[in-house]
């Protein structure tokens, strides 16, 4: 035991001395911490602050995985539903160099949508843990018809601003021990699944269209309602963390995600595959934003809409498999 917490006493303290994450700087902490497992898993990268001062991260215990960047008087502040957390490092990295005024200065949340339209509900304000702060959105980001309903809540101001599209897939640990070959498999008694929570993750909708498209209502009732029931399908509240989390820990054997959460867990080497789901029963999602209603940085706002649907924002998000939005999804 002593031994584990000089380790992590360590590891807090190489982070402290250098500003480079301990995972970054020695990995034999990973056996230690389990850095490797828990998220954050970008190693520092999706933070925006220049001036990071002490370094205190302890992966699963104080970690505030999705709030980036500092929340002091940030000049753009972005409301973003969590399904790309993964690439809002290099987005944000690309705005800054068009845009060298707001380097340092973006602050960014990537929380289901439903949850963040709790927080502009309650002006801003957020509790995590302990710990209570209140930034306002410029921009809310998350699936057209949520931007939509958005506006005319009056939380929002149009225009309506789509810029990508994604389909989902079915996620599973690496070997696929359960032997999942499609969606009607979800339905199957004893396998433990890992699924959004329809309350409030935008998600759940698609995911049901597409389990009713591939086995009927029969299906989608099992997967969420029968099989809630009796626990063996667990209901997440930040679905594209974790679902890849819960399979690694052996708590879930399969969940629907976007398939860009896929790659991106593949991409950062961890023991996650995917089963594709055929177009017939697929799902495609189109991805928008609008500004804040009474946003502080209005600017600011309409400059990030008009980059994410750039060349060069579209660029990012093709590294991960979305595809640009052309009027033609629905």
């Amino acid at each position: 035991m002593a031994s584990t917490w000089r380790a992590a006493i360590a590891a807090l303290a190489l982070t402290a001395a250098t500003g480079v994450p301990a995972m970054a700087q020695d990995k034999k902490v990973e056996s230690v911490t389990d850095l490797g497992v828990y998220p954050p898993w970008q190693e520092g990268r999706n933070d925006d602050a220049v001036d990071r001062g002490f370094g205190f991260t302890i992966a699963d215990a104080d970690n505030l995985a999705d709030f980036h960047g500092n929340p002091q008087n940030p000049l753009l502040s972005l409301y973003v539903g969590g399904n790309y957390f993964f690439a809002m490092a290099p987005l944000v990295a690309a705005f800054e160099a068009k845009y060298p005024e707001y380097r340092g200065r973006l602050y960014w949340e990537t929380i289901p949508p439903g949850l963040l339209v709790r927080q502009m509900q309650a002006g801003g304000t957020v509790t995590v843990g302990n710990m209570t702060w209140t930034v306002k959105p410029d921009v809310y980001l998350a699936g057209e018809k949520a931007v939509e309903k958005q506006i005319e809540a009056g939380l929002l101001q149009g225009p309506v601003v789509p810029y990508a599209t994604n389909t989902l897939a079915i996620m599973v640990p690496k070997g696929n021990p359960a032997g999942i070959k499609g969606l009607a498999d979800l339905g199957r008694p004893g396998v433990k699944l890992a699924m959004p929570n329809p309350e409030f993750e935008g998600i759940a909708r698609q995911i049901e269209a597409s389990l009713t498209k591939a086995g009927g209502a029969s299906l989608a009732d099992a997967v969420y309602k029968t099989k809630v029931q009796d626990g063996s399908t667990q209901l997440t509240h930040i679905h594209h963390r974790q679902t890849p989390l819960w399979l690694m820990q052996g708590k879930a054997q399969a969940g629907v995600t976007w398939q860009s959460e896929v790659e991106f867990q593949k991409q950062a080497g961890h023991p996650i595959e995917g089963v594709d789901i055929p177009a017939a029963d697929n799902t495609t999602a189109i991805y928008a934003g609008a500004v804040a209603k009474n946003a502080a940085h209005p600017e600011a706002a309409r400059r990030w809409l008009a980059f994410v649907r750039s060349p060069e924002g579209l660029a990012i998000f093709e590294r991960y498999g979305f595809k640009p939005y052309t009027g033609a999804a629905k």
